[in-house]
Parts: structure tokens; C-alpha cells; sequence
């Protein structure tokens, strides 16, 4: 029998780049991303945010997206160091 048959059939999980798109975190993302975007474009009112002293009048979009990119920001900051 030769290597390349034996190889074949040992069990061994097919390499990452032949595992297709389609992978369950891929999907989770996805689907997180569309409904991210709903609630963004069911949210387009305006609200004042009160942050210590000054008053500010923005979309509420707006506002849900700084506070997202500040969670981003604060989530790489913790959890990007720890490859150490």
C-alpha cells in the first residue's frame, strides 16, 4: 500500500484553508453583526447624554457605537497582553 493511502484514511482533520467558510463562529459573528445593525437602525432618535457636567444631544445610534468602540478598546487592552 502506498504512503498516500495510508495517510488518507488515518483520521487526521483536513487543513484549515480546505475547512470552508462556513464555520460555526463565523456564522455567530454574522449573525451578531445583522442584529447589531437592526437595533442600530431601530435606535435612530435622538437622546441627551449627561456625562458629569456637559449635557450633549446625538443620535442614539451614535452613542451606542461610541460606547461600543470603547468596549473594544478596553477589551484588546485587557486581553491582547496575555500571549506573554
Amino acid at each position: 500500500m502506498s504512503r498516500s493511502r495510508q495517510r488518507a484514511g488515518d483520521g487526521r482533520h483536513a487543513p484549515e484553508t480546505a475547512r470552508g467558510f462556513a464555520t460555526p463562529a463565523r456564522i455567530a459573528t454574522l449573525v451578531i453583526g445583522v442584529l447589531a445593525l437592526v437595533f442600530i437602525f431601530q435606535n435612530t432618535r435622538k437622546v441627551k447624554i449627561r456625562l458629569l457636567v456637559p449635557e450633549v444631544t446625538m443620535p442614539l445610534w451614535l452613542a451606542l457605537l461610541g460606547v461600543w468602540l470603547i468596549g473594544i478598546l478596553c477589551g484588546a487592552f485587557l486581553f491582547g497582553r496575555r500571549h506573554r
